[in-house]
């Protein structure tokens, strides 16, 4: 883990030497040290989802370079009357979510809208009320990425306006462990375009 670590140290040092823009240089160093606190916890007994099997092989998670150009300011669309549905997942259970509204934008020259869920059991919590959910499929699935698609964190805006940050784009748990049961992006966030932004496929060899 150590050499890892040294390892992002100096291709951050790296990229931000070659970066022109302030913005992008402080927006890089950033994703870089979310990217090593991520890979602290997997690396911790405490705190990781990996196997008793795989923890002790672990020298971290797979990143596509962190690129400004995925991150989207997305025209954020409320659904107005939201029905509550049991999401599926990799198991029999099925947790209750609401489509709380759409995200609108341009990615690439394609124009895309991905639905974005809020938890019911969430949402009663105080800590994760604010929380919204952007489970998604592309093409670089089962080819660069986890098959079953990644996730993204939100947090409910208070405009019509929302960011997107793909470089921050995750792996549900199941994809280091068999025993976690993970939502399934539903087919209508299943997008037709590449998004090599975030984590890559974890292999445990």
């Amino acid at each position: 883990m150590k050499i890892r670590t040294t390892f992002l140290i100096l291709s951050l040092i790296l990229i931000i030497c070659s970066c022109t823009n302030p913005i992008d240089e402080a927006y890089i160093e950033s994703i870089e040290i979310y990217r090593m606190d991520i890979n602290q916890k997997f690396a911790d007994s405490a705190s990781s989802p990996l196997t008793k099997e795989g923890l002790p092989h672990f020298e971290g998670l797979e990143f596509y370079p962190a690129d400004p150009e995925y991150i989207l300011k997305a025209r954020f669309v409320l659904n107005p009357d939201p029905e509550p549905f049991e999401m599926e997942t990799t198991t029999a259970r099925k947790p209750v979510y609401v489509k709380y509204g759409e995200a609108h934008f341009n990615l690439n020259g394609t124009d895309l809208v991905l639905e974005i869920y809020q938890s019911n059991k969430a949402k009663e919590m105080e800590e994760f009320r604010e929380f919204l959910f952007l489970p998604f499929k592309d093409l670089t699935n089962s080819i660069e990425t986890y098959g079953g698609g990644r996730y993204i964190d939100l947090k409910i805006p208070e405009g019509e306006t929302i960011i997107i940050d793909f470089n921050k784009a995750y792996n549900p748990y199941c994809a280091y462990n068999h025993r976690y049961s993970c939502p399934i992006p539903p087919k209508v966030n299943h997008i037709n375009i590449e998004i090599p932004a975030g984590v890559m496929a974890y292999n445990d060899h």
